[in-house]
């Protein structure tokens, strides 16, 4: 299995990363199954702390949600903070609130920090209506984050459509924290980052069993096995089965995007937000460092490719009419784990054995947020301070069920003329 053809990211990204598969046997401290952004940063943060630390991938450093998704670094979750609270309740959802608003700060610090190539601009990212009554939602969610401090704004139509571009959307939520990063390249950084403080990646390496043993977690891979008092599971949507150990459960939703040839002389997005609208399929758009048009929607799954580029066509058509017949090329993919209530969840199912999921598409600053945390906080055994409580299980009901469902939803809107 290898990224499809045509993922821009894979085709631009300045950041080169390359690991052998594991080797033999090996004994570390802590063992990471998945280099996505939660793997890297928990890697990162334990070889920080001078902990040998093992990553296992079974394909690449990006190879799932890491290396496919938008690249908008949000503050906070999907969900507006006051309903965060109501699902985990005032002390919890308070606390994974204020760590998730930082969320950008720490990506751009970690940018800087180790000097991550990966076309980092921090203008913002702009939440836009589709339609006018949506504006209702957008205030409502301004201000629940005004009520906390945050640095975030309401624009009227007028100012939307002059930021954007484009005269279909009816008012935004400007979020200054906010802002843009080529995806990819920003998690083979932080794995060049982990590797530079010590720690030891190994791609093409995927955990074929697991079990308990003399205390330690013993990882069987198809050349090797790694043994290790701690382990972090953080594979998200693109989880493998592995024997012997619980399966989380969440529902999968897909997201497609392509994108255009760069684009001159426009009006476009000049000052290079990232946009995503508040339509229940939602769309995204924005440009790249090279000035390309990139444009995306949640629904439909790897196999619908000539559904994709037409919906694709028709929509940036709809948002910028003078773009006349700009083609778009290079359609790439991925996968959002979601939970039933938008919050990711973390479990501890055996001794020092944890599982992190469920960011439902916000993967960039929570993944980043919660491994940092995790990889200090699953080394130490002290996981007091984390933004997220450790649970004992998780289960949802009927995810397949679910999945179906939002795919049926979004395939009979890509349909509709």
């Amino acid at each position: 299995m290898v990224i499809p053809a045509g993922n821009l990211w894979e085709e631009t990204a300045a950041e080169a990363f390359d690991a052998p598969p594991l080797e033999g046997d090996l004994r570390v401290d802590i063992a990471i199954v998945g280099a996505g952004y939660t793997g890297c940063a928990a890697a990162l943060a334990a070889a920080d702390k001078g902990a040998s630390v093992a990553v296992l991938e079974a394909e690449t450093v990006g190879f799932g949600g890491s290396g496919r998704n938008v690249g908008l670094v949000n503050a906070g979750l999907w969900l507006p903070p006051d309903e965060v609270e109501g699902a985990l309740g005032a002390g919890p959802g308070a606390r994974l609130i204020e760590a998730l608003g930082q969320g950008p700060e720490t990506v751009f610090d970690l940018i800087e920090r180790y000097q991550i190539r990966c076309e980092a601009r921090r203008n913002g990212t702009l939440h836009c209506a589709h339609k006018p009554s949506a504006m209702r939602d957008l205030e409502r969610r301004a201000s629940q984050w005004q009520a906390r401090g945050a640095p975030v704004e309401v624009l009227d139509a007028a100012a939307a459509q002059a930021r954007v571009g484009s005269r279909a959307v009816h008012g935004a939520l400007l979020d200054h924290r906010a802002g843009t990063i080529q995806p990819l390249a920003y998690v083979r950084g932080l794995a060049r980052a982990a590797v530079s403080l010590g720690a030891q990646i190994f791609e093409n390496t995927p955990v074929s069993g697991s079990r308990r043993e003399g205390g330690q977690w013993v990882l069987e891979t198809p050349n090797g096995r790694v043994s290790a008092a701690r382990v972090l599971v953080a594979t998200n949507a693109y989880h493998l089965p592995i024997p012997g150990m619980a399966r989380a459960q969440t529902s999968l939703v897909h997201f497609f995007q392509a994108a255009t040839d760069p684009l001159e002389n426009t009006d476009i997005l000049q000052g290079e937000e990232g946009c995503w609208d508040t339509a229940l399929v939602m769309s995204s758009f924005r440009r790249d460092a090279a000035g390309r048009l990139i444009i995306g929607a949640m629904g439909l799954p790897e196999r619908d490719g000539g559904l994709h580029l037409r919906w694709l066509q028709k929509k940036m058509t709809a948002l910028f009419p003078d773009l006349g017949r700009q083609s778009l090329t290079g359609v790439w993919h991925g996968r959002i784990a979601m939970t039933r209530d938008h919050v990711p969840k973390l479990v501890r199912s055996g001794p020092g054995l944890y599982a992190i999921f469920g960011y439902s598409g916000r993967g960039i600053a929570p993944g980043t947020v919660m491994g940092l945390a995790l990889g200090r906080g699953i080394l130490s055994g002290d996981l007091s301070n984390a933004p997220l409580q450790a649970i004992e299980t998780y289960g949802e009901s009927f995810p397949k069920l679910r999945s179906a469902y939002y795919e049926a939803g979004a395939r009979l809107m890509h349909l509709l003329p």
